[in-house]
C-alpha cells in the first residue's frame, strides 16, 4: 500500500532553490519520492510505501 504527501510551495522567495532542495532531501531521507510537480512548482506530490 502507498501513502502520499502534498507539499505546497511558493516560488519567488529569496533562497527558494536552496530551501526546496533541502526539503526534497529531507523527505527523501524519510523514504518519500517525488512523483509529480504540479502547477508551476506550487505543489510537490510525494509517495512512499506505507508498510516500510
Amino acid at each position: 500500500m502507498k501513502e502520499y504527501k502534498v507539499e505546497s510551495w511558493k516560488m519567488g522567495l529569496t533562497g527558494n532553490n536552496d530551501r526546496l532542495e533541502d526539503t526534497l532531501n529531507e523527505y527523501a531521507k524519510q523514504g518519500w519520492r517525488v512523483i509529480q510537480v504540479a502547477e508551476n512548482f506550487q505543489r510537490v506530490i510525494f509517495e512512499r510505501d506505507k508498510n516500510r
